[in-house]
């Protein structure tokens, strides 16, 4: 077809689908850990780095399966179907049906569900690990010698099926899993949101499988690593052999595995190593990196996410995909080229620093947004204290001093204070002092809760109405808490959207109830003895809490005053973009040139093992994160931000060290060398076999 094989448009089909399935599955991922297992953030976040790091473990058996066993079409058919029974296991796993048997909305066993979720992601990935090494190398398998041409557009292509499928997953599975769903109660919709990247890996399987007689199949021929490991292997046993002084030095000590290998494979392997030991400092980088996923998308949960349209936290990670696609080009045909002209020698390895340091600046942007957020963020009260809030209903203003001898405050009329916090053993009572009325209220308040004190002057007395406050967090996902106060003479029915939230004697109080649409009015109803009144309401933002007081009616508009009591998300999400930005311009001077690196540094029939040891680079860095999520005492997540800059900022100045000792060599060149001195090898014994041969005739 157009010159190609027909079957390398099944590997593309194949590969769109996977890949569809893997990001629109790990976009949603930190989220349902939060907010379905109910894991706090620094559990989720090692959950889900210790899952990345075993996506990017499993290449390495993937490969050798592939090349020294089953060959890489088996090997791809088989852990596609674990694939697929991975993300089904994980979708069914996200059902909260499926053992909220009282129907009250939460599973009754959450242990099943982890352990479903658990052996899902397992499945996951062995499945995209294993194959990922397969894939491309397959799809290069289906031309022939002379078809370089179409090869290079075949991998053009396949990296574009790549970032077609990561981008659009990105877009569609959050707003998947921000959709309500369930059979006895609504929640919000995980299983929708992994199995539709379940039902793309099945396609993807289906595709894959239907271009079966199409393929031309290369037969497994060994594994390239398995020889470098056991050359290695053999050179460190061989010199601990050998390790007294009667053994003459070597100039390397891999030459000491030059008794059972060529010098060819040693020389090769020294190649190898040399860039290899670069990589040591690189997982740091990935640390980074693999957060926007986890870290940046929790961060993201407690801001605004309204662009005209509401974005999902999940969302905002499309922004990398997008600046990649933006940056890539800019990078390539204008910032390097001006470089160039400025004669500035920007080698490989400087790149590489510089994508480390753009990616530290990155972490120190989230850190400044995270103390932003902080400062809209509610200080609840710690274990020996308690807040107090007062709400003045009346039509005076009023003076309330807290007893014994704690500060006096005034409040004016409809307005409330904000929570004040004082040792609980320490406040006894408030005396109001409010015209001509005063009262005292006694306090009985327990240790770590809040209160809300609502009064107001009747004529002879002042009522109050000491309200608890059953709100220890911010409300998570964007969600809103809404309760009503009847400030009327007379009950009043309250509701809202059709939502009931009781009958309230004067001055009683609603519970809170969820509010989940953030963007929209509602209209409150309101239903007294004499009328029945109605009002539209404000929007109520993201992540607020609310008191609405009922006041009175006019005409049949209904008076309603607003007082916040958890103020909404107010940091917009825009703020990410920037370190979105710096993160991804590091991405790629240091991912792409990283690659382009390692190729030109190592010899032909050994690119895998570099591709397997950069690709573990991502695994440890991954690694690292759920070690320092673990391990941190850090109370501020900007501290840690801070913390994780500062590392790569120290490992970028070692990777700069090191990178201006490295020589840089040109494979091609040293394997012409081994190539020729083994043809002049090979006409030397063919000439001391003819010599032989004439020898032997003579006589």
């Amino acid at each position: 077809c157009f010159g190609f094989p027909l079957s390398i448009f099944f590997i593309v089909i194949n590969e769109f689908c996977e890949r569809f399935s893997y990001y629109g599955m790990k976009a949603v991922l930190i989220l349902y850990f939060k907010y379905f297992l109910h894991w706090e953030d620094n559990l989720s976040t090692a959950i889900y780095h210790t899952f990345v790091a075993l996506c990017y473990l499993t290449p390495i058996l993937g490969a050798i399966i592939a090349d020294s066993w089953l060959g890489k079409f088996k090997t791809i058919v088989y852990l596609s179907i674990v694939y697929t029974i991975g993300q089904t296991v994980l979708s069914v796993g996200s059902i909260n049906d499926l053992t909220d048997h009282n129907r009250d909305g939460s599973p009754d066993s959450v242990a099943l569900h982890i352990a479903l979720s658990m052996i899902g992601l397992i499945l996951i990935a062995l499945g995209t690990g294993g194959i990922k090494p397969c894939v491309s190398a397959f799809g290069g398998d289906q031309f022939e010698e002379d078809q370089e041409k179409q090869r290079r557009t075949f991998f053009s292509l396949f990296y574009l099926s790549i970032n077609a499928g990561s981008l659009l997953s990105t877009i569609v599975t959050p707003n998947l899993r921000a959709t309500e769903c369930g059979i006895h109660s609504k929640q919000r919709c995980y299983p929708l949101a992994f199995g539709v990247p379940a039902i793309l890996m099945a396609v993807a399987l289906v595709v894959f499988v239907i271009g079966s007689k199409m393929y031309k199949k290369v037969k497994p021929q060994g594994n390239i690593m398995l020889q470098v490991s056991k050359c290695v292997g053999f050179a460190i046993k061989n010199r601990f052999q050998h390790r007294s002084k009667e053994f003459p030095k070597r100039e390397h000590w891999l030459d000491w595995a030059s008794e059972k290998y060529d010098k060819q494979l040693i020389a090769q392997t020294k190649m190898v190593l040399k860039v290899l030991f670069l990589y040591i400092p690189l997982p740091m980088f990935w640390a980074l990196f693999d957060q926007q996923g986890s870290r940046w998308t929790l961060q993201a949960t407690a801001m605004n996410g309204d662009f005209g349209i509401l974005v999902q936290p999940d969302q905002m990670q499309i922004v990398n995909p997008i600046l990649i696609v933006i940056m890539v080009p800019v990078v390539d045909y204008l910032v390097y080229p001006l470089i160039k002209k400025c004669k500035i020698n920007f080698t490989p390895l400087r790149k590489m620093t510089v994508g480390m340091f753009l990616a530290s600046m990155a972490f120190v942007a989230a850190a400044l947004v995270q103390v932003q957020i902080d400062k809209t963020s509610p200080v609840f009260p710690a274990a020996e204290q308690t807040q107090v809030r007062l709400i003045n209903l009346g039509a005076a203003p009023a003076t309330v001093q807290f007893q014994p001898q704690l500060p006096t405050t005034d409040v004016a009329p409809n307005e409330a204070t904000p929570y004040m916090t004082f040792e609980s053993s320490k406040l006894k009572s408030l005396y109001i002092m409010s015209a001509s009325q005063n009262k005292t209220v006694p306090l009985d308040l327990l240790d770590g809760e809040r209160y809300t004190l609502a009064f107001k002057g009747n004529g002879s007395d002042i009522n109050s109405h000491l309200i608890w406050d059953n709100v220890t967090s911010k409300p998570e996902e964007g969600k809103n808490l809404i309760r009503f106060i009847n400030n009327y003479s007379l009950p009043v029915n309250v509701t809202m959207d059709g939502m009931a939230f009781g009958v309230l004697d004067p001055l009683s109080v609603s519970n809170y109830s969820v509010i989940t649409k953030q963007d929209k009015s509602f209209t409150i109803n309101a239903s007294m003895p004499l009328a029945t009144c109605t009002v539209v309401s404000k929007t109520f933002g993201y992540g607020s809490a609310y008191t609405i007081s009922v006041n009175d009616c006019t005409g049949s508009h209904l008076n309603v005053t607003y007082f916040e009591d958890i103020a909404p998300n107010t940091v917009h999400m825009a703020w990410q973009i920037p370190q979105y930005f710096l993160l991804t311009c590091g991405e790629v001077v240091f991912s792409v040139t990283g690659l382009e690196f390692s190729y030109s540094q190592a010899p032909s029939n050994m690119k895998s093992v570099l591709q397997a040891g950069w690709l573990l680079t991502v695994a440890v860095g991954n690694i690292i994160v759920l070690i320092v999520a673990g391990a941190s005492k850090l109370d501020k997540q900007w501290a840690e931000y801070v913390l994780f800059a500062a590392l790569l900022l120290v490992v970028c100045i070692i990777f700069a060290i090191m990178a201006s000792f490295y020589t840089y060599v040109d494979p091609n060149e040293i394997e012409a060398q081994f190539s020729e001195e083994k043809k002049r090898e090979d006409k030397k014994d063919q000439d001391d076999n003819e010599k032989e041969a004439e020898a032997d005739s003579r006589m």
